[in-house]
């Protein structure tokens, strides 16, 4: 089995040793993406909505860097610090998921580098 690690700027450099992503065969293994702006490598400000929006667009694009888009997704998981914003982050999730993949929902004590709100998938390409 050969993996190949994914790269692309157009999401945030991994903040630690790992892949943004590593694609064996037809699948395609994208790690948990946080919502840091690409540009600067910081927190993007606003609520959960524009953080939720921002981990979701970082996703995308390390999915479309290994070679596949956002419907070749079959398994997302969320981890959310607050359930309480399940609603707001399920708002912008739908804009980018129509598909309807499968899913989980984690509440979790905290996030890297003080996020709200991380996102990570399986596609097959």
């Amino acid at each position: 089995m050969e993996l190949e690690p994914v790269q692309t700027p157009h999401a945030p450099a991994a903040i630690g040793p790992y892949s943004q992503a590593v694609r064996t065969g037809d699948w395609l293994f994208v790690s948990g993406q946080i919502p840091l702006d690409p540009a600067t490598g910081r927190l993007v400000e606003g609520g959960v909505e524009a953080q939720a929006e921002r981990a979701l667009r970082n996703l995308q694009a390390v999915v479309e860097a290994g070679g596949g888009r956002l419907e070749n997704v079959v398994k997302v998981t969320l981890f959310l610090t607050d359930l309480g914003q399940f609603e707001a982050v399920n708002g912008v999730y739908a804009r980018f998921f129509t598909h309807k993949p499968a899913r989980a929902a984690v509440g979790v004590a905290a996030l890297p580098r003080g996020a709200a709100v991380e996102v990570e998938a399986v596609a097959r390409l």
